[in-house]
């Protein structure tokens, strides 16, 4: 089982994004493996931390994790790079104060952002799951640049900034780096602009996507697919898209975590002398149900493994029937004859034996202490 990602970075589920980032920041020192080489103990906490840090510091992915224990994501694609993780922490860290932060960091591939989306399923659909079609609009690198809003060879080194991509001013031990305004940080500027994407790196497109949902998702649930988000920068990754799942009611039956609930209206003859019926199961199979005689209020059938299976895939829930007796209304007058002499019989014979006295008893109780 995998360890709790809380647990890794020693703080409590509670814990503020700047306690997560001190935490993981103290780990990723201790176990690097540039201070523990060889070290293959160190290297697999150091994974695990940097594992961790990746979902926690994720908005979207903390919700995710804290609501139901795991990131959906349709690709199962892993974390990112515990390099990439640990280099953006410390360059936020001591880059700025230190002036250490390198033009290479400021250029480093970035991933691109996530697009967000509302995804309407049927009941059944989120029961058994479906594939989808979504259509998404979304920024994509220009094929003729490579993202760079440059003809090919069109890139020059920035005259301002000298190629650094910084200005750094010292005061003694400090130093404060700004970003050259003109290059933005990247040592280059365009002197021929991309004659396809007119400097701009990127066009915006719509996509259809085939999207496969899972079975058993739940209405609230966030579905990330991977990579299909927007274009990263300096050629970083496309971000993802998150489906944020919405579930139609139904009409018949409800729905509680993996388990699915159906009310059975009865007679109060059948809940007397029993009787069998035959009710449509959410997969349109049919199931023979038994009420068995003397049924009382309240009562439920269950029938295991006939609900929602689990969207991590390890069990399935149940189907419970509550039945639901009805009193009849509008008797005849020969009706009520034969029920008032149903009701004297029933004294005579105590056809409801000691539960129903020990009960009337418990209501005069009742009664005359609250007089």
């Amino acid at each position: 089982m995998a360890r709790d990602y809380y647990e890794i970075l020693g703080v409590e589920r509670t814990a503020t994004e700047v306690e997560i980032k001190k935490a993981y920041r103290k780990l990723a020192l201790q176990y690097h493996p540039d201070k523990n080489p060889d070290d293959k103990e160190a290297a697999e906490k150091f994974r695990e931390a940097a594992e961790a840090y990746d979902v926690l510091s994720d908005p979207d992915k903390k919700n995710q994790y804290d609501t139901y224990g795991r990131v959906m994501d349709d690709s199962m694609g892993g974390f990112s790079s515990t390099g990439s993780v640990f280099d953006d922490l410390l360059g936020d860290v001591f880059g700025d104060f230190f002036g250490t932060s390198s033009r290479r960091s400021r250029n480093r591939p970035t991933k691109g952002q996530s697009i967000e989306m509302y995804q309407e399923l049927t009941f059944e659909e989120a029961i058994f799951g479906v594939e989808k079609e979504v259509k998404v609009k979304k920024s994509e690198n220009c094929k003729r640049c490579d993202g760079t809003g440059a003809e090919p060879g069109g890139m020059k080194t920035c005259e301002k900034c000298n190629g650094q991509g910084v200005f750094v001013q010292r005061n003694g031990i400090f130093a404060v780096q700004t970003t050259c305004p003109s290059c933005g940080g990247s040592g280059k500027v365009i002197k021929e602009a991309c004659t396809e994407c007119h400097g701009k790196g990127k066009h915006t497109i719509e996509k259809q996507i085939k999207v496969k949902i899972p079975a058993g998702i739940d209405d609230g649930m966030i579905m990330r697919v991977s990579g299909e988000g927007n274009a990263g920068t300096n050629g970083g990754p496309s971000g993802d898209l998150l489906l944020h799942i919405k579930v139609k009611d139904h009409k018949i039956f409800k729905r509680v975590d993996n388990d699915l609930h159906f009310t059975l209206p009865i007679t109060v003859f059948d809940a007397i002398l029993g009787r069998e019926f035959e009710i449509d199961l959410i997969d349109g199979t049919k199931e023979i149900i038994k009420v068995k005689p003397g049924t009382q209020v309240g009562e439920r059938i269950t029938l295991k493994g006939k609900g929602v299976p689990s969207v991590k895939g390890y069990n399935v829930g149940n189907l419970y029937v509550d039945l639901n007796i009805l009193i009849p209304t509008n008797l005849s007058k020969e009706q009520k004859e034969i029920f008032e002499k149903m009701r004297e019989e029933s004294k005579e014979s105590d056809m409801f034996g000691s539960k129903l006295k020990n009960i009337l008893e418990k209501f005069k109780e009742f009664i005359s202490g609250n007089k």
